[in-house]
């Protein structure tokens, strides 16, 4: 399946990671809520510091963090120049994600997702732990690349252009307007197309990606096409 893949890099089976557990060179991220890690995961993983902790910066904005917070928090979770990182949660996803996106902002693009995350390394009957891995500080140079991130004063200079595709993956209730989950205002982008973020999953546990064959059948059917520039959010 994976070979069907654009970009089969980006995640990595749990068979791979069974067999590269000791790998000096690589770092295992348990993304899940500390409350998930300190119950169990996978052998080597660490936590990360904070619920959210890649998207505040210091003063607490839910933005992504500034890059010496960036520096200070991976070289403390061993994430350096050079490592290699896989990443994973108990959830569907969403965790792990954010950070595979976070690292990627930073420069730093060695690093995947583990393709049903926990809940399949659970299934598979692999072996897991409380105790807590003892990591060398590593040096983690954050080189922002801008490309990835879509600001808002870029979106608004997009609405309504031809080769532009507004891609809403939040919940069916948040897109229609009927959810604000606290916020402000609700709705979305004006133009924009929805999928919500669950759909891109295998319905039942442990929720790996669909295969690619369908998950393009699934976009090209909103309109987001390889020929489009497409800003998710």
């Amino acid at each position: 399946m994976a070979e069907a893949y654009a970009r089969p890099d980006m995640l990595v089976e749990t068979d791979w990671l069974a067999a590269h557990l000791d790998d000096p060179s690589l770092r295992l991220v348990d993304a899940d809520y500390p409350p998930a890690y300190g119950r169990a995961h996978i052998p080597g993983a660490v936590g990360h510091l904070s619920d959210n902790a890649y998207l505040k910066t210091k003063t607490g904005d839910r933005f992504v963090m500034e890059p010496a917070q960036a520096a200070e928090t991976f070289g403390r979770m061993g994430i350096g120049d050079d490592t290699s990182v896989v990443v994973y949660e108990s959830s569907r996803t969403p965790l792990a994600a954010r950070l595979w996106w976070v690292l990627n902002y930073f420069g730093h693009r060695d690093v995947r997702v583990l393709n049903g995350g926990f809940q399949k390394w659970l299934a598979e009957g692999r072996p897991v732990t409380m105790d807590r891995p003892t990591v060398a500080p590593a040096t983690f140079t954050p080189r922002l690349d801008p490309e990835v991130l879509g600001t808002c004063d870029l979106l608004k200079a997009a609405i309504g252009r031809d080769d532009t595709v507004f891609l809403d993956v939040r919940a069916d209730g948040e897109y229609q307007g009927t959810v604000s989950r606290n916020n402000k205002r609700v709705g979305h982008v004006p133009g924009a197309v929805h999928i919500e973020w669950t759909n891109v999953l295998a319905d039942n546990p442990p929720h790996v990606f669909k295969p690619a064959a369908e998950l393009r059948e699934l976009l090209r059917a909103r309109g987001v096409t390889p020929d489009k520039n497409v800003y998710v959010y």
